[in-house]
């Protein structure tokens, strides 16, 4: 089956009433504004036709709202070999962020995170990542295949 951008969650809305929730309030973006005085963002909205963030040369400061999803690689639009990927998600935008950060960049990246990560951090919590770990199975102490994810792990002194 043939993949349609149209059909993609991010791209139909939610269930309930089709919209999309992509913009920051005013209010949120005037207060981080006036502390960065952002020049750039490369998740513009409305989004110009052909514009891709991911490939374009950020400003001095960046206001970086992404997608809260991943989409699939739109494979006409070359990535840098340090942002390619299957799809275009969060990965992605954090690769793009930190580059042109290492430019000299200012970036202010947005994005939900579990209430109980910002707790730990409140706790001033060491994290340390310990990668993908093959978790053991309780059967017979077999190694699993992983969850394909990075466990963090933290720690409260």
């Amino acid at each position: 089956m043939k993949y349609r951008l149209e059909d993609n969650k991010f791209h139909k809305g939610n269930k309930l009433d089709k919209k999309h929730y992509w913009l920051t309030p005013s209010d949120v973006y005037q207060k981080l504004n006036q502390e960065f005085n952002f020049d750039f963002d490369p998740c513009p909205y409305p989004l110009p036709n052909g514009f891709d963030g991911l490939t374009t040369e950020w400003g001095k400061s960046n206001y970086v709202n992404p997608p809260f999803g991943s989409i699939p690689q739109d494979r006409t639009i070359k990535l840098p070999s340090t942002l390619s990927a299957k799809k275009k998600g969060m990965t992605a935008w954090v690769r793009k962020a930190i580059a042109e950060n290492k430019k000299g960049k200012q970036v202010v990246l947005v994005y939900p995170l579990p209430r109980w990560l910002f707790m730990l951090l409140d706790m001033k919590a060491e994290i340390r990542n310990l990668g993908d770990i093959k978790w053991c199975a309780i059967e017979d102490g077999t190694s699993g295949k992983g969850t394909g994810k990075d466990i963090g792990c933290f720690i409260l002194k």
